[in-house]
């Protein structure tokens, strides 16, 4: 990695195989733009399938020994990665934000924060995990599936890189990497640590690139025996076919559409509490999320209610640079992701769901920047495109329903089912309301995120689960010994 004339631009001219920074078999880069001036921060090698063919053969090579290492000492790599990750905080919060724009203060916590706890995690597990039991006169044994190729996203690159990579390598598996082309630097610096902390040569390889050349070459690999990825539904699909050739383990996670259910029996305060706190939810990450809860769900004779706390709120919001104090909104992280969001924000305006707040064009106060106005449409019927397809960005639909009923039928009539949200006076009623949904995670009354809890989606927001022990399970295959 090599700096180049521009103290604002980092050359990454080198991809990490087998324990080395090698160049690419193509002399191919691609641009990295920063969200927030629109400049270019950064180029990376644009891999081939060549190469990872070189990473996969690498991987290969080192996973009879990486899967025969004790747990102990697995753990313990893990742990320096969580260790150094700790140390460089600063520098990738900063990097991600540029890339993401996530508020700064926000991407420390969170863009940082969640995978130095995977890594510690997973390690713990490492070394806790019941890897073999008797069963009558059986011997189960639970064992690194082998190599798995990572295909992670941009909108919290470095979080769903170490959800994956973390787990995968505690399980006793080898990897091999594809980050985002739009947010990758997080990577290369998680390859910096990882070589600095001497990682035995090939478990952890990194090759960047797009998705068609790239992503495509690893889910159709047949010496990859497992693909994890994260990202949209469509690509997903593609992943799922490629990898069907060779019949190999699949585990998606992808789009969300989630609904945050306000019961009839909240009081006034109760409710006002919620309707913040859902505008939050749906607007994290400046709604790139794809857990975000971006349907909220209000009784008919409280909408107008609803519009006007939610309309407030998202009014209140301070949009602008990450780095700035008291921000609460960035840019998005791609013009490309911006101007799809505002298709979206015409769409549902064409199609007469009511703006209550945001809308059409760029914040007031800033002029360059991937910037989209926090926005809130209200009546919005489930048939609406905006109540349908995940936008991706700082958009809420608030769906009035006729009762109890009304309001599941709506919340489970999406395609997607990765989390959801359900407010209530009476906790026990929300939990049994939660109880309804088809979807992966609900919160209740507010509950907070666990990064220890299994992670992933019914229907077709995904397959298998991530993070904590159910995570792990993930990169485990099952040999049964008869005794």
């Amino acid at each position: 990695m090599t700096d180049t004339a521009s103290a604002t631009v980092t050359n990454y001219d080198k991809l990490y195989v087998n324990g080395s920074w090698v160049a690419s078999t193509s002399t191919e880069t691609i641009e990295v733009f920063d969200s927030v001036t629109e400049s270019v921060m950064a180029t990376i090698p644009s891999g081939t399938a060549a190469d990872v063919d070189l990473a996969v053969a690498a991987a290969r090579a080192a996973f009879e020994s990486w899967t025969s290492t004790p747990v102990e000492e697995r753990a313990k790599y893990l742990t320096r990665i969580g260790d150094a990750l700790g140390a460089r905080m600063d520098e990738i919060a900063t990097a991600i934000s540029k890339e993401t724009g996530m508020a700064k203060w926000l991407s420390q916590m969170v863009q940082v924060g969640l995978p130095i706890n995977s890594f510690n995690q997973a390690a713990a597990l490492a070394g806790s995990y019941q890897f073999e039991e008797k069963v009558g006169s059986s011997l189960v044994v639970r064992e690194g599936i082998g190599v798995v190729g990572c295909i992670t996203p941009w909108n919290f690159p470095l979080h769903q890189i170490a959800a994956k990579v973390a787990f995968a390598m505690a399980a006793g598996c080898t990897v091999v990497l594809k980050p985002s082309e739009v947010a990758p630097i997080d990577a290369f610096i998680l390859a910096d640590i990882i070589d600095e902390i001497g990682l035995p040569a090939g478990v952890f390889n990194l090759v960047s690139g797009v998705g068609p050349v790239v992503g495509e070459a690893m889910a159709s690999h047949p010496d990859v025996d497992m693909i994890s990825f994260t990202g949209s539904t469509r690509a997903g699909k593609r992943v799922a076919q490629l990898g069907a050739e060779t019949i190999k383990k699949i585990a998606l996670e992808l789009g969300g559409k989630s609904a945050n259910i306000m019961l009839e029996d909240l009081d006034e305060a109760g409710f006002r509490k919620a309707v913040r706190d859902g505008v939050g939810k749906a607007f994290l990450n400046s709604g790139q999320t794809c857990s975000a809860l971006t349907r909220m769900l209000v009784p008919k004779g409280r909408l107008a209610e609803a519009e006007a706390i939610a309309g407030a709120t998202a009014s209140a919001m301070v949009v602008g640079s990450p780095f700035a104090e008291g921000v609460h909104l960035g840019p998005l992280a791609s013009a490309a992701q911006r101007d799809r969001v505002q298709g979206f924000i015409q769409k549902g305006i064409d199609e007469g769901a009511t703006l209550v707040a945001g809308g059409l064009g760029k914040p007031e106060g800033v002029d360059v920047g991937y910037y989209v106005r926090p926005t809130v449409f209200s009546g919005v019927r489930d048939d609406m495109t905006i109540a349908q397809e995940e936008i991706f960005g700082p958009v809420l639909s608030i769906l009035p329903y006729e009762d109890e009923e009304d309001a599941v039928r709506i919340a489970n009539g999406v395609v997607y089912g990765l989390a959801g949200g359900v407010w209530s006076g009476d906790k026990a009623h929300a939990e049994q309301v939660a109880r309804r949904l088809r979807t992966g995670q609900v919160e209740v009354n507010g509950g907070a995120f666990n990064p220890n809890a299994p992670f992933g989606g019914y229907k077709q927001s995904g397959i298998g689960r991530e993070y904590g022990r159910f995570g792990l399970e993930e990169f485990l295959e099952i040999k049964s010994l008869q005794l």
